[in-house]
């Protein structure tokens, strides 16, 4: 599964694999594929800065990336109080009843929450770089397209490339124009903020429109078939986060959440923006029915839907709420029956590719080429 991206970064695999565990991104790297770090979470530069610390430790000197998420238009002076205070009092009632509707324990007092998203704010983002920055990454990807251009300068300066996520070969050339070095062509079945054009058509529709800069195809790819269906379809690789959240290597800290994984068949998810207030695809659960109903309030743009919610997600992970737990997934969890080590699930990569190889070279009449 090799392709000239792969060889220039120097990776065995053109597998790019994103993921919010520092285990699972080392073990990706040292699978042979290259390991993508997700930055949101970390809100204190020191604790990227020790995660990072434990991936130089245990990536055997193999390459990896960071991704991060911040708009590419700065906005200045505005702080996350700023933007609490623009939350509806009606949507913080809604959320207090749903959570009361379901039995939803209190945090511990004086326990903060867990999960925040100040990750998507611009300057919790420039912090993040400014230690990723002091470290040997090979990539920069950003989930909300291309980053600021200062971001893609200072990059560029230290010989790290730059890849942004498009859901449309529109965005696609914007990111092209903004000097970004790779796209990731994210279709409608990957997990977490999708457009809504599938794979199958938006990988060769990105391939044309930014040539001839490298694609890495998203959504919707589990097996090794499946990835040499991506390159068939012109991409230099592909980008995997799903299929890693049921790996050994992951970090869950909920076994109910993987056995709900682990359960779930290719139409158990949903786009809603009950997470985020931009369209991610997630599993569905009465957590998301709610906010999707005609008769609630209504989700609220980004970040504010993030903010608001931040605590009673953290409150429904820490308690097991199992009606309401969910997680960003993409569609290729019916295919996730099984905890298995990242290894196993290169394995099961490399396999399938050889197989879907061969299988063309027999239909060409080029068999044992």
């Amino acid at each position: 599964m090799q392709t000239e991206l792969s060889n220039q970064l120097g990776v065995e695999h053109a597998v790019f694999g994103f993921t919010p565990f520092p285990a699972v991104a080392a073990a990706i790297s040292r699978a042979g594929g290259f390991g993508v770090l997700g930055a949101v979470r970390y809100t204190a530069p020191d604790d990227l800065k020790r995660d990072l610390d434990w991936i130089e430790a245990h990536v055997d000197g193999k390459p990896y990336g960071l991704d991060v998420v911040m708009p590419a238009k700065k906005v200045e002076g505005v702080t996350e109080a700023d933007v609490e205070a623009m939350i509806p009092a009606a949507h913080r009632q809604f959320v207090q009843e749903t959570l009361a509707k379901y039995g939803v324990p209190e945090l511990a007092e004086g326990e903060a929450s867990g999960w925040r998203i100040t990750g998507w704010m611009e300057q919790v983002a420039r912090s993040q770089l400014d230690v990723a920055f002091d470290y040997p990454i090979r990539l920069l990807a950003n989930a909300l397209g291309s980053p600021p251009a200062d971001i893609v300068a200072r990059a560029h300066e230290q010989g790290v490339l730059v890849a942004a996520l498009a859901g449309s070969a529109r965005h696609a050339r914007k990111h092209q124009e903004g000097g970004i070095d790779i796209v990731v062509a994210q279709g409608y079945e990957a997990g977490g903020h999708t457009g809504e054009i599938a794979s199958m058509v938006l990988t060769p529709e990105v391939v044309e429109a930014v040539d001839p800069l490298p694609v890495l195809a998203a959504g919707g790819i589990g097996s090794g078939q499946q990835v040499a269906a991506a390159l068939a379809l012109g991409a230099q690789g592909v980008w995997l986060g799903s299929v890693w959240l049921t790996t050994a290597e992951a970090d869950l800290h909920s076994s109910a959440l993987t056995r709900k994984l682990l359960a779930a068949g290719s139409g158990d998810t949903v786009r809603s923006r009950a997470l985020t207030g931009k369209p991610a695809r997630q599993l569905r659960t009465e957590w998301t029915d709610a906010w999707d109903a005609a008769d609630g309030p209504g989700t609220l743009p980004m970040p504010l839907q993030g903010l608001l919610v931040a605590e009673a997600v953290s409150r429904i992970q820490k308690y097991e709420i199992d009606p309401l737990l969910g997680t960003p997934v993409g569609q290729i969890v019916g295919r996730m029956n099984d905890v298995r080590s990242v290894r196993a699930v290169f394995d099961d990569l490399t396999r399938g590719f050889e197989q879907a190889v061969d299988r063309v070279n027999r239909i060409a009449g080029r068999s044992g080429t």
